[in-house]
């Protein structure tokens, strides 16, 4: 990315937009990186079950592990949840699983608490684990941003795609579908062609220090 400046620009605003430019390449070199192992996750689920990715991929023999952040307030959030249920129906006989994690800082918003996750996932009818993140390690050793932020896992436990869902809140809009585009390609056993997306959502609400 080029930033141009005037020559007339003052220098304490120059100062600020090198700053917020090496701020962003320094957030995007934090990124998982594309074809390493990817964090393991034991997280507890809304159904009193455990959510074990490595139990997942090596026990359960799934061939992929679709790994969302979601949020109960983020409308952008709240608009991917249907898609995200029709995905896995889509995928399930395939060998996927979905995994809708909450690191939400419930403080700060009481729709994100443990409890209000049990009545989403029920009004909602999620088909998937729904895990809470209360610590919000999980979330920071995935280096996740926002919701709805997606990380696919390939059976060998490695991250072949993280970004956005698709591209566009709107699924009347939507015309790249980058999650299903990845699974097919890993499904396939071939590599995925756009495997980094721009990511966009509610920013997590971490814990204040």
């Amino acid at each position: 990315m080029r930033t141009v400046l005037s020559k007339a620009a003052p220098v304490g605003l120059c100062l600020a937009v090198v700053l917020a430019v090496s701020a962003r390449a320094a957030e995007e070199k934090k990124q998982l990186e594309i074809g390493k192992p990817a964090p393991a996750l034991k997280l507890p689920g809304v159904d009193g079950k455990q959510v074990d990715t490595d139990e997942l991929l090596q026990a359960k023999k799934k061939k992929a592990l679709v790994v969302v952040w979601m949020a109960n307030h983020c409308p952008v959030a709240v608009a991917y949840q249907d898609r995200l249920i029709q995905l896995q129906k889509d995928y399930e006989d395939k060998g996927v699983q979905i995994i809708a994690v909450s690191s939400t800082d419930a403080s700060q918003y009481d729709s994100d608490s443990f409890e209000n996750m049990k009545k989403r996932a029920k009004e909602k009818g999620y088909n998937f684990p729904f895990v809470y993140d209360e610590s919000q390690d999980v979330a920071r050793a995935f280096r996740a941003t926002c919701t709805p932020h997606v990380f696919v896992i390939n059976q060998e436990g490695n991250l072949v795609y993280r970004g956005a869902v698709d591209d566009s809140q709107n699924p009347k809009k939507a015309t790249k579908h980058y999650t299903r585009d990845a699974l097919d390609a890993t499904l396939g056993g071939k590599p995925v062609e756009t495997a980094e997306t721009p990511q966009f959502g509610c920013s997590i609400k971490w814990k204040k220090k």
